[in-house]
């Protein structure tokens, strides 16, 4: 910033230049606290028309002024005071009076003109036309009918009442039909309805005029005309004529800005045709032809538009012409309206005015509402023209001048205010105002000064001797000391000095600095899903002393969002943060954080991206019909902030199948039209969706019906089967044409067929259903087949022809060379010789085994039938397949059969094999019998099956620590199979072992079973029972009484072990309840056996190698297994691997005679046979022992 030294000259400089810059005449803006005559401010728009609807009708005029203004009223140019008339109401300190809806409006009709006065002068505002429409009625007539000869030219006249423009005209009939317009048939500019010449069609009773008057919402009717056209042999032709405009030439007067309306209807026959033409020129290029050529319209004309027209109507007889004279006339426009002026004492006034128009406007002055004729003479004024003149003008010749210009068109009013005064300078802005400013933006501090002559202003800063100056400092004209880009330094007092010819006056300022506004964190754009929640985030940095006054908002396209207002609303803003809870579409657009406080704001904007599903397509329109296409066009809906990849096009049988949609066909999603394939013969109605990455829009409304005309059908029935259920048949099925491909109806099918192997003709048969069966076929010989469908429309398109054989028989002969290889003790090898093609009979399916057990070589009994049946089946045409799940150390017989569509053949003669030893089943119970301090008795029962001769046992343990950690494993191997109980010795004290028991064959050993227990203290006895795998199975009563129940295996072990204890009281307690408990363990078992049925076995089954017509053999059996056998934190792998590959599971034997297929090699390819689902099974699971 820069100081003068000098303030006295620096005033006076700035008075001199401030007093060029203000010229002796201007238009002025006076405050109001200075005395000034009146200004009108606001005034009714006229006309005021009483529309029915409105309750009340305000007539307004405002106008300000000091001292305040009085208000007066003219009506139709006599004095009217709106204070005698109680109806209406008057406002306080206003001009403006109400005229109430109630009561008799007319009376209020006519023109009013405001006039606003004070001591100083008078305004007047524009005339204000009041106006009270009348309903327009058409007057009650009789109409005679008017009889026309045919070809004669007539005029129906509507005469409508007047009323407030604008004014349309119909012509309809009775029912609201309109009457066609055509060449021949016109309503003219007046409202009549012309006809160039009568036709027998135009007889009719009820021809109506309606008048509508759109701004009182009235429409009219006239009553109905009647017209009687007499036929003729022969109509005369004749040249026209024109029945509007009369005479030959007529003018046109309009205003500038009106559309110009030039109208030529001509009768004659034929009908004639109208042209028109400006003369010298062509026509205007905004010109356009209506109502059939006979009215040429010129839209808002101007002085280019003035001119010659004509019209010309011709036809082959001659011509009619019309010429128009159009001349544009304009209403008044000021050149110059007259200023307001302040103007010192002794100074010349001009009050200048000019208007132009055409005809040219007539200019006319008033002085406070008094024509200036009738004003009170001054010596000093006098009118030069268009300009006023007051020479040496003193305060006496203040006044309000009213310049009034005129012509047909219309009239404009202007009130300048003129004052004559000396007036020293009013500072109007307040004393000590303090300003703030944000620091690098500007400040203005005001200094409001009036004074006459105009004061100068100057502005200092405290500190420094001058007025401020430099390129960041502006004194504007109103006073206001601008500073741009303001700095620190800035910061403090200021004084604004203001002086003319009359005095000097000042006021004092302050300015204070603050930090600027700044976002620091702004919203990113976000993309998300219709219906989810949104977030934008924002925060900002502002200074302290705003605290009370800052506020971070958020607006939405430019619109401040309001939050937080009602329960229901979605926009919640906390912290800064916005979050947008269910979000729609309209919540996409452009989001703006405001970090606003009194002084400053920053802006930060991010826009919201709604993604979700297309909208419907809109405006199906179709098009191009064709005999079975049709192209379909549309517009598509909204993409929803994801781009619409395709189209689907879906259809509608509204006669078969209403209301249900398919699917037709898809278009990319660029595309806005399909040319749709249709079949013949179908009713459709279409509709469109769109689908793009978020999913499948809602469809579109569907289009009208479109009906295909009937058509043959384009294509034959496919996946045609031939097949052969008895050996002498061949049936023949197909699929049958959906009813949308019959294409028409009669739909038919013509079955053809022949021998292949054979030179013979086709068979033929016609058929309405999708199968035919052919008789008294060969067996299993080929054939040619081929299905052609027709309708009466005509025949498909010609068919393919297929091949397939007659129906199948039974195989005749049984494979041979039947062998058996034995790979393990589970799975064997079977091979045999293929059966001839000649005896197959039909299409080979494969082979099939059937084995079955007959007894375990354990067993040296021989049983006297066979167990279970099971069936295999290889397909293919193969010699050998692998048996899998056999029973180790067994004996079994087999047989092996083909088989084709039909059936099996017969069996092969059966062959017997033996399968080797495998490892034991696990223990079925295995239990401790007594413990000591330092020994502990284990007793078992030995497997139920040993798969094997029996070897012995194989018994380990190990000690258990605190930490569930187990010790080294000590092995004992038991070699007499008779054992079934052992003592160990030298057992630590006090310590828990576990146990692992397993039997064992010249195959190795089975599963493991465990069993913990602890040493104690001190010797006693101990007893208890051990299930491992407790589940019980109900066997058949015929089962051997050692594999009935496990109990039966201690009876001798529990009365050896301890002898003596039997006469005991508490040991026979014991055995009573477990007795007791066995007991109703057996009668539960029997009972849910006999729940389950039994099943015969068929004889014939033994004698008949069909194993698909064989029963099922229904024995049963009762066992125990443990299910708790968790290895322990430290156990030896070796043993979890045999406890886990023990048990056999399920296997093949445990299945019936249902197909299982192998590979080549033996592995599976088909499912496990037999019923076992059928078998009656009761499980009794043990409680659960907690793991050691």
């Amino acid at each position: 910033m820069t100081l003068k030294r000098n303030p006295g000259l620096a005033a006076l400089l700035c008075l001199l230049v401030c007093t060029q810059a203000f010229p002796l005449t201007a238009a002025i803006d006076i405050p109001l606290e200075v005395e000034q005559p009146p200004t009108i401010t606001s005034q009714a728009a006229s006309p005021i028309v009483a529309f029915q609807p409105d309750e009340s009708f305000p007539v307004t005029c405002e106008a300000k002024g000091n001292p305040e203004p009085e208000f007066r009223w003219t009506k139709n140019g006599q004095e009217f005071d709106p204070l005698m008339d109680p109806r209406l109401v008057k406002e306080d300190h206003s001009g403006t009076f109400v005229i109430p809806k109630n009561g008799n409006l007319s009376e209020f009709q006519g023109t009013y003109r405001c006039f606003a006065s004070n001591n100083l002068g008078t305004a007047i505002s524009e005339d204000m036309d009041f106006i009270v429409p009348i309903v327009p009625k058409f007057p009650k007539e009789k109409l005679d009918p008017i009889v026309v000869e045919e070809g004669q030219a007539f005029i129906l006249e509507c005469n409508p009442p007047k009323g407030i423009p604008p004014l349309q005209i119909y012509w309809m009939t009775i029912r609201l039909e309109p009457i066609e317009q055509d060449e021949r048939v016109s309503i003219g500019l007046n409202g009549d309805l012309y006809f160039s010449h009568a036709e027998e069609k135009d007889s009719r009773r009820d021809y109506c005029c309606f008048a509508s008057f759109p701004r009182i919402r009235t429409i009219v009717q006239k009553t109905a005309m009647s017209v009687v056209v007499n036929t003729t042999n022969a109509i005369l032709e004749r040249k026209p004529s024109l029945l509007t405009p009369p005479d030959v030439r007529s003018e046109k007067q309009l205003v500038k800005g009106e559309d110009l309306e030039l109208e030529c209807i001509a009768e004659g026959f034929p009908t004639p045709i109208i042209k028109w033409v400006k003369l010298g020129h062509k026509l205007p290029d905004k010109a356009r032809e209506e109502h059939h050529g006979k009215l040429l319209v010129v839209p808002s004309v101007d002085e280019g538009d003035n001119g010659k027209y004509m019209c010309k109507a011709s036809n082959s007889h001659g011509e009619a012409q019309h010429f128009f004279t159009v001349t544009v006339e304009e209403p008044p426009e000021w050149v110059q309206d007259p200023d307001s002026q302040l103007h010192t004492i002794g100074s010349d006034v001009r009050i200048k005015c000019s208007a132009t128009g055409t005809p040219p406007p007539v200019i006319t002055w008033r002085v406070n509402g008094v024509p200036l004729e009738d004003a009170p003479a001054a010596a000093n004024r006098e009118r030069l023209g268009d300009t006023i003149v007051l020479r040496r003008a003193t305060a006496a010749d203040s006044a309000v001048y009213q310049c009034h210009a005129s012509n047909r068109h219309g009239s404009l009013l202007a009130n300048a205010n003129i004052m004559i005064m000396n007036l020293k300078p009013m500072v109007l802005t307040a004393e000590g105002k303090e300003y703030s400013a944000v620091e690098g933006k500007k400040a203005i501090l005001h200094c409001k000064v009036f004074g006459s002559p105009p004061p100068s202003i100057t502005w200092s800063k405290d500190d420094s001797s001058g007025p401020v100056e430099g390129p960041r400092f502006t004194v504007h004209g109103n006073g206001s000391l601008e500073i741009r880009g303001v700095e620190r330094e800035d910061m403090g007092p200021y004084t604004c000095l203001t002086n003319n010819t009359e005095g000097t006056a000042a006021i004092a300022a302050a300015l204070a600095v603050r930090d600027p506004t700044r976002i620091v964190v702004s919203p990113e754009d976000v993309q998300i899903l219709a219906g989810s929640a949104a977030q934008l985030s924002c925060s900002a940095e502002y200074d302290k002393s705003f605290s009370n006054d800052f506020e971070l908002l958020w607006e939405k396209d430019d619109m401040e969002i309001a939050s937080n207002q009602t329960e229901d609303s979605r926009y919640f803003v906390e912290d800064g943060i916005l979050q947008i809870s269910n979000v729609s579409h309209e919540d996409m657009g452009r989001y703006t954080c405001v970090a606003r406080t009194s002084l400053d704001q920053d802006r930060a904007a991010a826009t919201l991206v709604v993604l979700d599903v297309p909208g419907a397509p809109e405006d199906l329109v179709l098009s191009e019909h064709r005999n079975r296409g049709v192209k379909l066009k549309w517009i598509p809906g909204e993409d929803h902030g994801s781009s619409t990849t395709e189209f689907i096009i879906e259809f509608e049988e509204v006669q078969r199948e209403p209301g249900k949609w398919k699917e037709l066909v898809r278009v990319p999603g660029n595309h806005g039209s399909a040319l749709l394939k249709l079949h013949g013969d179908v009713d459709y109605r279409f509709r469109v969706s769109a689908l793009n990455a978020v999913g499948r829009g809602r469809p579109s409304e569907h289009t009208e019906r479109y009906k295909t005309p009937p058509a043959a059908p384009e294509k034959n029935p496919e996946n045609i089967k031939i097949e052969g259920h008895l050996p002498h048949e061949m049936d023949i099925n197909w699929e049958p044409l959906l009813p949308i491909e019959h294409n028409g109806p009669g739909l038919e099918y013509k079955v053809s067929y022949r021998r292949q192997d054979l030179d013979e003709d086709w068979q033929e048969h016609t058929v309405k259903r999708h199968s035919f069966v052919v008789k008294n076929t060969p067996t299993f010989v080929p054939y040619e087949i081929k299905i052609h469908a027709r309708n009466h429309q005509g025949w498909a398109p010609e068919p393919r022809i297929i091949s397939g054989f007659s129906g199948e028989d039974f195989p005749s002969a049984a494979p041979d060379n039947v062998a058996v290889e034995v790979m393990n003790s589970s799975v064997v090898k079977v091979s045999w010789t293929r059966v001839p093609k000649d005896k197959l009979h039909g299409h080979l399916g494969g082979y099939r085994v059937n084995w079955w057990r007959l007894r375990s070589l354990t067993d040296t009994r021989k049983r006297s039938q066979h167990g279970e049946r099971h069936t295999l089946a290889f397909p293919g045409d193969r010699g050998h397949g692998l048996l899998p799940g056999l029973a180790p150390f067994s004996e079994y017989s087999l047989m092996v059969m083909s088989f084709n569509g039909r059936g099996n053949g017969p069996g092969s003669h059966p062959v017997s094999f033996r399968t080797p030893e495998g490892v034991p089943e696990k223990n079925p119970a295995f239990r401790v019998m007594d413990v000591q301090k330092h020994t502990i008795s284990l007793a078992w029962s030995p497997p139920r099956e040993p798969n094997g001769i029996l070897t012995g046992y194989q018994l380990q343990y190990q000690l258990i620590n605190d930490t569930e950690e187990l010790g080294p494993l000590q092995t004992v191997n038991i070699s007499d199979p008779a054992t079934t109980k052992l003592t160990l010795k030298d057992l630590e004290a006090v310590s828990r072992y576990k146990f692992y028991l397993r039997s064992c064959t010249t195959a190795g050993c089975g599963p493991t079973v465990t069993e913990d227990s602890s040493t104690t203290a001190k010797a006693r006895e101990y007893y208890g029972f051990v299930y491992p795998n407790a589940q019980s199975k109900c066997t058949d009563e015929k089962a051997e009484a050692s594999q009935s129940h496990p109990l039966s295996l201690f009876s001798a072990g529990l009365a050896n072990a301890h002898e003596g204890i039997s006469t005991q009281g508490w040991f026979i307690g014991l055995m009573s309840t477990i007795a007791l408990l066995t007991l109703i363990l057996l009668i539960a078992c029997f009972v849910n056996r006999n729940k389950g049925g039994k099943y015969s076995v068929k004889e014939k089954e033994d004698l008949h190698p069909d194993v698909e017509s064989q029963g099922m053999n229904d024995d049963t059996f009762c066992e125990y297994s443990d299910n708790d056998e968790k290895p322990l934190k430290g156990s030896q792998r070796s043993l979890s691997g045999q406890m886990a590959g023990g048990g056999s599971g399920d296997s093949l034997v445990d299945y019936g005679d249902q197909e299982v297929q192998f590979n080549e090699d033996g592995s599976f390819i088909g499912e496990y046979a037999g019923n076992k689902d059928k078998r009656v099974s009761t499980e009794i699971k043990a409680p659960a022992q907690a793991p050691a």
